[in-house]
This record gives structure tokens, sequence and C-alpha cells, in this order.
């Protein structure tokens, strides 16, 4: 019997592939952070032990879901001015309210709140787009989440860069200090093209 770290059980499992199909009384074997096997619970009860073993007895379980577009630490900005028209919003609440607030810890705070919120609903993986990008993977890797971080470019200067050449800058220094971080993966996010 092969030793495991984790054995899910659940009533019904929604896979990615095949599609279209739901599995009934399976069960997910997972080691090492990889999924082994999706088989039967008899199976898998055959097959495998595990170190820790989770029943749904009454659950769905399906693939994490993912928020492709995101700029996670505007979650502290939740609220503010939020039922007036987009340019009105954003010239006279938004920009004022970064160009006073935003701050690498800022960043890092608001990123880790909208983290535990897209956790609570399934999202285990995100897009995000925003200043200080080193913040905001700081803070998927904290919360254990997989991130796209867009390297933003704009084309005005912030507590964060001056110029789109700062920005573009800044930015590459942060993929290169993270190329490694298996959870991390980085794209170029230019603002408004």
């Amino acid at each position: 019997m092969e030793v495991v770290d984790l054995l899910i059980e659940a009533r019904w499992i929604v896979p990615v592939d095949p599609a279209g199909v739901v599995l009934e009384n399976h069960a997910v074997v997972v080691d090492k952070g990889r999924i082994l096997a999706v088989l039967s619970q008899d199976e898998a009860a055959s097959r495998f032990s595990a170190r820790s073993h989770k029943r749904l007895e009454q659950q769905v379980l399906i693939p994490g879901l993912v928020n492709i577009h995101t700029h996670a630490a505007m979650s502290l900005l939740r609220g503010l001015a939020d039922d007036l028209p987009l340019m009105e919003w954003l010239q006279h609440h938004i920009w004022p309210a970064e160009a006073q607030h935003v701050s690498e810890q800022f960043v890092y705070d608001g990123t880790l709140l909208a983290c535990a919120e897209m956790l609570r609903g399934g999202i285990t993986c995100f897009n995000d787009m925003y200043f200080f990008p080193g913040a905001a993977a700081d803070a998927a890797l904290a919360s254990g989440m997989r991130a796209a971080i867009g390297l933003i470019t704009v084309d005005f200067p912030s507590s964060y860069a001056t110029d789109s050449d700062d920005y573009l800058a800044k930015g590459l220094a942060i993929r290169d200090q993270r190329l490694e971080e298996p959870l991390l993966s980085f794209c170029l996010a230019p603002h408004a093209p």
C-alpha cells in the first residue's frame, strides 16, 4: 500500500477532464503537492494509506477557480465612491486615494485580504496587476496561492515608479528575484493600451 500525504473523499467530484462528468463517491489522492489519482473511494482505500484523510460526505469537490483580472490590493479601497461613473470615480476618488495611501505595505496588506477572500470563494489562482508587484507576490506566497503577477507600466509617476522605464525595470527585477517560486508566474501588464 502506497503512503501519500492526503486522501480527500467526496460525495461528488467534478474533474476538469473529462468535461461534463460528475464522479460520485470518488477520492482525490495527493502527495507532495500533486494530485496522483482520482478514483473510486473503494479503490483508493485499497491502494493508498494517507497521512491526512478528509471526508466530504455531502460536498462537491471542484478544481480551484482562477480570477484572471485583479487589482487585489484595492480591496482596501472597496466602497470608495463606487456609485459614480468610471472616469469621475477614477480621477476624483481612486487616483487621489492611491496617491495618498498606496505603499508596499498597503499592497501587501490589501492583497493578503483579497487572497483570504478569494480562497474562501474557491479561487486558488489569480492574475494581478497593481503597484508594488513584489508585495503582491509576497502576499500570494504567504497565502499559499498561485499568482500570475503583472508587471505594470503606466504613463504617470506613482509612489512605486517614476515613468514607464522605471516601472518596467522594477518589475523585471522582481520577476528575476522570484523566477524559482513554483507558485508564481509573471506577465507584462501595461495599463490601458
